[in-house]
């Protein structure tokens, strides 16, 4: 039996492998390492899923992620309450209000249902809304937590036509934003 390859490096014959996704996203994180470019994010708080929110969990970037500080300093100057994630040691998150300081400080945010978007890092996109993440599923299991609308930010050429691997317990994305654009997912 022959073994069919992709363009990104995932075996067809088995897009669930665990292997396939330590590959690839290594290989993503060389990618972005080599041709990062510092961008702007902010055309994404002019969409209307943003209209009338008034708690955005966000994320604090670091290192060659999409930057969230001007998203993030925007969304305060609005008057909007901007929660960012704290790391726990068994690797879940909690999310604290962020008074603008580089790290997380402050009491949990417990009343979640008043988060009404959230934006979330990814190494890549596919077309149905499958995110790419680190790897440590903080984000897949704080996600189902949240009924709001999410979406991940990516540089240019980090959205794909092809499916990435997935797992059952992966949580997809609502949309997914790069530095021109914002794409919506059924």
């Amino acid at each position: 039996m022959s073994s069919e390859t992709s363009s990104l490096g995932i075996n067809k014959n088995d897009k669930n492998d665990k292997n396939d996704k330590k590959e690839l996203r290594k290989e993503l994180r060389w990618q972005r390492s080599e041709h990062f470019m510092d961008a702007s994010w902010l055309h994404l708080l002019e969409c209307k899923e943003f209209d009338g929110v008034t708690h955005v969990a966000s994320y604090i970037s670091y290192g060659v992620e999409p930057q969230t500080r001007d998203i993030n300093d925007a969304l305060r100057a609005q008057g909007r309450t901007v929660l960012v994630p704290r790391l726990l040691d068994d690797n879940d998150l909690e999310w604290v209000i962020w008074n603008g300081e580089a790290e997380p400080t402050g009491s949990s945010f417990t009343d979640l249902n008043l988060i009404g978007a959230v934006i979330v890092p990814a190494l890549r996109i596919d077309r149905d809304g499958n995110r790419l993440g680190q790897g440590g599923g903080s984000y897949d299991r704080a996600l189902p937590q949240l009924s709001a609308w999410k979406v991940a930010l990516v540089h240019h050429g980090e959205l794909t036509s092809e499916t990435l691997p997935h797992e059952s317990h992966d949580q997809p994305v609502n949309a997914a934003a790069t530095p021109d654009l914002v794409v919506r997912f059924n």
